[in-house]
């Protein structure tokens, strides 16, 4: 966030820099604005030329191409109006030299002049600016971000029961509108039946004269009868 910020500031100044430099000397007294498109394909001429067919014209392309640039917090728009400004700049530069002989700052306002300096400068100043910026962080650095967070994708429709990242099988889907039984918690001896201990022993039936003995087998009754 205080990339972009930094580096839409850096941007604008430089977009402003360009926009003002064609309104500059340019050189040897003449302003930027008074050289023409074709004159730096074609060379050099005496000709003044209106705003639309002068220089300032694709400077003020670049500048709005740098702030939707800015706007859409786009790096590659940025640097692409540096590159734009910085070439006219040199291509102009070259169409001068072949003219003048050299290119020279001297004193007396015969050389280069502040002009070049706005717009050289305004050139690297959105370079500079699409350096600083961070970028857009669109929808697919969010689900990136998302998808580190949640390393194991949900899983699909076709694999309803699968939980990650072993894929085992997990708790079924409840497809009834009825709700599911509960589960008797108790875990202690079974109370519904005999216990497990006595169950294999049978049991005499109780009468007015016997008493209660197990059986330990089939056969004749093989007690000890009373004492008369």
């Amino acid at each position: 966030m205080i990339r972009n910020i930094l580096g839409s500031i850096v941007a604008l100044a430089g977009a402003a820099a360009v926009v003002l430099s064609p309104f500059r000397v340019w050189y040897d007294g003449r302003l930027g604005r008074h050289y023409r498109v074709a004159d730096l394909f074609n060379g050099i001429s005496g000709a003044q030329p209106g705003p639309l067919a002068s220089i300032w014209l694709p400077f003020l392309f670049a500048a709005a191409v740098a702030a939707v640039g800015v706007v859409l917090r786009s790096r590659l728009l940025v640097a692409c109006a540096g590159v734009i400004v910085l070439g006219f700049t040199v291509l102009w530069m070259v169409r001068q030299g072949q003219v003048a002989g050299n290119l020279t700052v001297a004193a007396d306002g015969s050389g280069l002049q502040l002009g070049v300096a706005y717009a050289a400068g305004g050139g690297v100043l959105l370079l500079l600016g699409a350096l600083l910026m961070s970028g857009r962080h669109g929808s697919g650095s969010r689900l990136g971000r998302r998808a580190r967070n949640q390393p194991y994708a949900a899983p699909g429709a076709e694999h309803p029961d699968t939980w990650p990242p072993t894929q085992e099988p997990g708790p079924s889907v409840q497809t009834s509108p009825w709700p599911e039984p509960e589960v008797d918690p108790y875990t202690g001896p079974d109370t519904h039946g005999k216990d497990q201990d006595t169950a294999s022993y049978p049991v005499q039936e109780e009468g007015p004269d016997t008493a209660r003995y197990p059986v330990q087998g089939e056969g004749p009754d093989t007690r000890r009868p009373p004492r008369p």
